[in-house]
């Protein structure tokens, strides 16, 4: 039984304190959306409504190529869906395929003042993925994004509340020197928190970025988005093919996100097949032009996650901030997720070969189990390959575990006190130690229902 209690806590929930009166009028979730080919408006429009009904207040609208038809086909009928459903929209303009700001400016002109469109204290919300590097031929990137973004905008009677993603600035996590460097930012969001880096080695995600770009954050009077997610593993080609950690990555960022009380949160990510951390719905027209990231995709439901993520959402917004007060809003709530390949499979009709940082991986179920403040006497009975691998017991809030996993079925059952059996679920694919095609290091998610 793994416990998301750990001894930093004590010390984050200090910083909790000291900011939350700042917090109380933010505290909105989002999940990074990939915009991308769809085939109509009634995709946006399931995407809009889960999205709601999971508790997001918006979408991060990663756009890539701004005057692509498949992007303003797509933009179009997320924002009819998102005014139809009473949701919210704003772009997160991805600075590795966008030259200047000049190249969005004219589609976010043409949105901003759309109905749909979040705004925070009035004014449009703007994010990015990097940036944080690029000039655009002035000498620095803080006066190019000044003169070229905020500036054009000012010009216009426009004041974009800029909270981008400017990891790729250079330096090892965001501190004072950066806010003095930045001034033009209103916040910042850190993408790479969200995974330990491959070179860290098999270890659990750390905040330690994420607590030290809060702290700069408020001594520069600036808010910090903070990123929650599941897995990062990519399978594209020679230089794309990569697995992150993501055991129990996702409950693992739960506690961290309560204990650290960030301004804002963002799950990445809603679609993001590429990097396989998708929560939500994944529309075959987006990635049709990749066979490569089908192959891994296909068939891989990752929307149980949303049965723990519901909950957690409404513990962040109420300020709690321990794992102990993410409760289920029924009788329990919990999903598990597995790898069916082993990791030291050879993978032999796999080119691509298995994902750099594959060592890292750990073959494991992992669970989170989501129980009411009064539980008592609930057990997580754990089978694995025909056979009773774990019995674990339980506590009120989020539990977690990761055991052991063997070859063939998969199933996890909550048992309470008299043995009757409360809920259950059964595992979609079963485990393999090799195979002749994908290398895939992709999740099967299962709701416990």
């Amino acid at each position: 039984m793994r416990s998301l209690h750990s001894s930093s806590f004590a010390a984050l929930s200090v910083l909790a304190c000291l900011v939350g009166r700042v917090n109380a009028e933010l505290k909105n979730v989002f999940a990074h959306y990939l915009v991308g080919g769809m085939s109509g408006v009634d995709e946006a429009v399931k995407d809009v409504t889960d999205a709601k009904a999971l508790g997001l207040d918006a979408f991060a609208l990663n756009v890539q190529q701004p005057t692509a038809p498949f992007t303003t086909d797509a933009l179009g009928f997320l924002f009819d869906a998102a005014n139809q459903n009473g949701f919210k929209l704003f772009f997160s303009f991805d600075m590795t395929t966008i030259n200047a700001p000049s190249d969005f400016l004219p589609l976010f002109n043409q949105y901003r003042g759309n109905a749909a469109y979040y705004q925070h204290d009035g004014r449009p919300f703007v994010s990015t993925f990097d940036g944080g590097a690029k000039s655009f031929g002035v000498s620095s990137p803080g006066q190019g994004w000044q003169q070229q973004f905020k500036d054009v905008l000012s010009d216009q009677g426009v004041n974009p509340f800029f909270v981008p993603d400017f990891d790729d600035y250079g330096g090892a996590t965001y501190d004072s020197a950066f806010f003095t460097n930045y001034p033009v930012v209103d916040g910042v969001f850190s993408w790479e928190s969200a995974w330990p880096q491959i070179t860290e080695g098999l270890v659990n995600v750390s905040d330690s970025k994420d607590q030290a770009g809060l702290q700069a954050a408020r001594a520069a009077n600036k808010v910090y988005m903070m990123p929650i997610s599941s897995v990062q593993f990519k399978h594209i080609d020679g230089g794309q093919n990569w697995y992150r950690i993501g055991e129990l990555n996702l409950p693992e960022r739960m506690g961290q996100v309560l204990a650290l009380q960030p301004d804002f949160v963002e799950i990445v990510s809603w679609n993001d097949a590429g990097e396989s951390h998708y929560i939500g719905n994944n529309w075959p027209k987006a990635i049709s032009g990749s066979p490569a990231i089908q192959a891994y995709s296909n068939d891989y439901d990752h929307t149980a996650w949303q049965a723990v993520l519901a909950p957690f959402i409404t513990a962040y917004k109420a300020g709690k901030t321990t794992a102990a007060d993410i409760t289920p809003f029924g009788e329990f709530a919990g999903a598990f997720w597995y790898r069916p390949l082993l990791k030291n499979a050879a993978c032999a009709g796999d080119s691509l070969g298995k994902p750099q940082g594959a060592e890292n991986a750990r073959d494991q179920i992992n669970i989170a189990v989501l129980l009411p403040s009064n539980t008592t006497g609930v057990t997580m009975r754990v089978t694995s390959g025909g056979n009773v691998v774990a019995n674990l017991s339980t506590t009120a809030g989020l539990n977690t575990a990761g055991v052991a996993i063997s070859t063939g079925a998969q199933k996890v059952e909550l048992i309470d006190a008299s043995g009757n059996i409360l809920g259950a679920g059964s595992s979609t694919q079963d485990v393999v130690a090799d195979t002749s095609s994908t290398c895939n290091f992709n999740y099967q998610v299962v709701h416990i229902a």
